[in-house]
């Protein structure tokens, strides 16, 4: 049987139709041919991801990203995708956008739950979720970093605009005088060093001599030091109370009145006594200076004394 050209043309036509149809779903991540469940999540965002990226199961690629579009005006986006193993979970599980590295994109993770009763069937909407990936945990860590730095930075400018503020045309001057001064102080400090060794060469002789007689003395402080350490102690001050003692003793003698010298202190007569006689001696002294005549009768011829002449008392 003999095909003519237009059957030939039509059948190739409708084949390159289907590889056209074929190719182009490929190309979306579809399989015609493929008898995978098709599942759905709802998210606000999808942080990157996008069709044909890999559906995972505790990080086994068991499916892949049709297709994302937007479901409602809110704005948010239906992720769907297939999961190609026949692998069953609860239609309580979750899905979990994760991934994303520097220069990796995001994949779909499905966190399973495994509650009996409820698998999850081919057309279910499970749950969602976004792990935070790499960039956002550093832009977590860095923030707080950045936020310091600019404190830092803001703090040290204030300090540079201060200082600006305080060199001025006067301050410098003053630290230009202040150096100044500094090393004509510096330069008095190293001639006032080089005398001083100069007169300590000059009267090394004297200043050994010195610490030579230090030694000396302090050897005679040691000699005093071990001469008084030699000295009994407890034997003079034994000495000592006795003697304390014997004063004691005397001195309660004079305050009761035993012994000549008690009476004199304590009895009045005994005074009253004396100072009376003193005072008769002095009047008799008095007198024989006065009356000598009175007392002292001397003749060399033997005649009585005339009569006896008061005279005039030198005292009065």
């Amino acid at each position: 049987m003999k095909i003519s050209n237009e059957v030939k043309t039509a059948i190739l036509a409708i084949v390159a139709i289907v590889l056209l149809i074929f190719g182009y779903s490929f190309l979306k991540g579809k399989n015609l041919l493929d008898s995978s469940r098709t599942f759905y999540a709802v998210y606000d965002e999808v942080e990157g991801l996008s069709p044909s990226s890999a559906v995972t199961i505790n990080g086994l690629k068991v499916g892949q990203v049709t297709d994302i579009n937007f479901l409602n005006k809110q704005g948010q986006l239906l992720v769907t995708f297939t999961v190609d193993k026949d692998f069953n979970f609860s239609k309580n599980s979750t899905t979990q956008v994760y991934g994303g590295g520097i220069i990796g994109g995001k994949s779909l993770a499905i966190v399973p739950e495994y509650e009996s009763g409820s698998i999850a069937k081919s057309g279910d909407t499970l749950q969602s979720n976004v792990e935070e990936g790499i960039m956002e945990l550093v832009n977590e860590r860095l923030t707080p970093l950045q936020q310091k730095l600019e404190r830092t930075v803001v703090s040290a400018d204030s300090l540079l605009t201060s200082i600006n503020d305080l060199l001025n045309d006067s301050t410098t001057y003053n630290i230009n005088n202040t150096f100044k001064n500094l090393n004509q102080t510096m330069r008095s400090l190293k001639s006032t060093s080089g005398a001083l060794e100069g007169i300590v060469q000059g009267n090394a002789e004297n200043l050994n001599q010195t610490f030579d007689n230090l030694n000396t003395m302090s050897g005679n402080f040691k000699t005093v030091s071990d001469s008084l350490k030699a000295i009994n102690l407890g034997q003079i001050t034994d000495d000592l109370e006795t003697v304390v003692a014997d004063f004691r003793g005397i001195a309660d003698n004079l305050n009761n009145g035993e012994g000549t010298a008690g009476k004199l202190l304590n009895d009045d007569k005994v005074y009253n006594n004396l100072d009376r006689a003193t005072k008769q001696l002095e009047e008799l002294l008095q007198d024989i200076k006065l009356n000598p005549k009175r007392y002292v009768h001397f003749s060399v011829f033997g005649k009585n004394p005339g009569p006896y002449d008061e005279p005039k008392d030198s005292l009065k």
